[in-house]
């Protein structure tokens, strides 16, 4: 049998191995070139496809006539898509005559679109997964194939978690590509009625919003935690990241919401008066002492100024 895939990310990359160590004849990949404004942590589906001699390119755009060429030449009988950035056009879809689909970060049909397990982490669900389904126009909305959930621990974040999800796709994959390759794989039915659909999320999405309350403020930081760009919060002029952090158990009632100093610590309550214990707060890239957050708090005009910028 023989594919062309879409890939990028950890999970095209462990996907594309399971591929490969099934048997399947890979003939063409198509990957992204890498953001140089994005901080990249993950594996290269390029370079694993150079280790193993696969050919691979990566156009701008996967709607062209030169790209639908380019797989129609390679004669695939599935087209596979994994973290994959782009939709994949219909017409590109139809030229794989035993199906065409997609590895997606969550258990459909919930969580469909963008960015799936940073939405999941912000709020607050205690499981996700890993679901292969069938491609057809409409986004993450084809018969499922197969799927793998894993939990979400209270203190994870989106980065812990995505390494659990590349877990759950590999393992999908594997277990389920038998039953494909015999052409018995199942259909199951994908709900939308029943599940819910986000877009893509930007650095500014992280602002902290102070008058929440404290474990929605705490999910965010779980959700857009480094190597993500993190929540931030902008204290005198200068925007701060919160690096590592953890719900407080304690209240505090005297305080009002944004950034403080207590016991030589840096806090962050919420509007619920409830607090973040702050591991480390970034300023610049560069840790920000308790005693560096009070100089600040100082001169911006101690809790007058706090409040009126965080």
């Amino acid at each position: 049998m023989r594919a062309v895939v879409f890939a990028y990310h950890n999970v095209g990359v462990r996907c594309l191995k399971v591929l490969l160590a099934r048997g399947i004849d890979v003939a063409l990949v198509v990957t992204h070139h890498d953001n140089p404004s994005e901080t990249i942590w993950f594996e290269s589906v390029a370079a694993l496809c150079a280790e193993h001699g696969i050919p691979a390119i990566m156009p701008a755009d996967p709607d062209t006539p030169e790209l639908h060429a380019q797989v129609r030449a390679a004669r695939p009988d599935w087209i596979f898509s994994f973290y994959y950035r782009h939709m994949l056009p219909a017409a590109l879809l139809s030229l794989a005559p035993r199906g065409a689909y997609n590895m997606h970060g969550s258990l459909l049909p919930r969580y469909r679109g963008r960015v799936p397990v940073n939405w999941a982490v912000l709020h607050g669900e205690t499981e996700t997964g890993a679901t292969l389904h069938e491609m057809i126009a409409r986004p993450d909305a084809g018969a499922i194939v197969a799927q793998t959930a894993v939990p979400i621990l209270p203190d994870d974040t989106a980065f812990e978690v995505f390494g659990k999800l590349t877990v759950a796709a590999e393992k999908t994959l594997w277990d389920v590509l038998p039953a494909m390759l015999a052409g018995q794989a199942p259909r199951l039915p994908n709900d939308l009625a029943n599940g819910s659909y986000f877009g893509g999320r930007k650095p500014e999405d992280g602002r902290i919003d102070w008058t929440a309350p404290a474990h929605a403020i705490y999910n965010l930081h779980r959700a857009v935690a480094p190597p993500y760009p993190g929540a931030w919060t902008v204290l005198a002029g200068t925007r701060l990241v919160i690096a590592r952090a953890r719900l407080s158990p304690q209240a505090w009632p005297d305080l009002p919401p944004g950034l403080t100093v207590v016991n030589n610590c840096i806090i962050g309550v919420g509007g619920d008066h409830r607090a973040l214990t702050i591991h480390q707060l970034l300023a610049d890239g560069q840790t920000l002492s308790p005693v560096q957050l009070q100089a600040m708090l100082a001169a911006g005009g101690d809790l007058a100024r706090r409040r009126s910028d965080c």
